[in-house]
């Protein structure tokens, strides 16, 4: 294993998902050389909680991103795009593949932080929105609590989890993210009480999006770069049980760089990751 710099470039499987792009072993991804963003947000792309040396490059999903990112005064910063959309440019959706009803993703916590909310409620407002089947997607900590994820299988939703994101080099799980493509293809909505990396994928997967219900709250909750209220303010386009989806369809190829892929052969270079076995350089 050759992993580094920190431990959250390998999150959801997306070191390996670039690493297979780029032509190499997708199993053992080499060290990447700077911090990798690893999921939407409105602020410089990076994680609060975590400490960054400053010099070290910074790999994020979109100009505006990085332009955000500058301003608060971050340097080396590289517009690369989502690893979700590189696996879309690998594994493009097939033309008028059937598909039903929607995938749902609670506002979910993380190892650190509990989501507080009203789930009773957000379950009603959900089967009065969706006409068709639903599918929800829980995070894994809320998935292995029994008695939330029953509430919404009583329901009558197909309860599912796409994985552990790992963390701190252990417990890895480089189908994360093809898991989540998967699931996706197969559902003509992607839903959410928040906006988030999941609901972007989906409409970037061909789903109509949606963004409805009680937003919930992480326990201690503190609102950094404008919190909620500006996200209903500045994306109020994607907000609500009916969306645009050529509105849509343009926020997420902006918000996820899907526009901004790198050729293999740049993406390595910057990476600073070695030529593919057997490839002359």
């Amino acid at each position: 294993m050759r992993w580094g710099v920190h431990h959250a470039n390998h999150y959801y499987g997306h070191s390996h998902v670039l690493a297979r792009y780029c032509g190499l072993d997708d199993t053992d991804p080499p060290r990447l050389h700077g911090y990798l963003q690893h999921g939407w947000n409105i602020g410089d792309g990076l994680a609060p909680d975590h400490e960054y040396v400053p010099g070290i490059p910074s790999f994020l999903w979109s100009e505006r991103t990085r332009r955000r990112a500058w301003s608060l005064g971050r340097r080396q910063l590289y517009v690369v795009g989502a690893p979700f959309a590189y696996l879309l440019a690998m594994e493009p959706l097939p033309p008028a593949a059937p598909r039903e009803g929607t995938i749902y993703y609670p506002f979910h916590g993380w190892e650190g932080q509990h989501v507080v909310g009203d789930h009773d409620g957000l379950i009603a407002e959900i089967r009065r929105t969706e006409p068709g089947p639903v599918t929800v997607c829980l995070y894994w900590q809320e998935y292995r609590t029994p008695r939330l994820r029953q509430r919404y299988q009583q329901a009558g939703f197909r309860v599912i989890c796409h994985g552990y994101r790992g963390g701190w080099w252990h417990n890895l799980d480089p189908g994360f993210l093809h898991r989540q493509l998967a699931e996706q293809r197969r559902h003509a909505r992607v839903a959410s009480n928040r906006l988030c990396s999941a609901v972007l994928y989906g409409i970037l997967a061909g789903c109509e999006p949606a963004v409805y219900g009680d937003p919930m709250r992480l326990a201690g909750e503190r609102s950094a770069f404008g919190g909620q209220r500006r996200i209903e303010r500045e994306w109020a386009a994607l907000h609500g049980t009916r969306v645009d989806p050529e509105v849509a369809r343009a926020v997420a190829v902006d918000e996820l760089g899907a526009d901004r892929l790198l050729p293999p052969a740049e993406l390595r270079r910057l990476l600073r990751w070695p030529m593919p076995v057997g490839v002359a350089a």
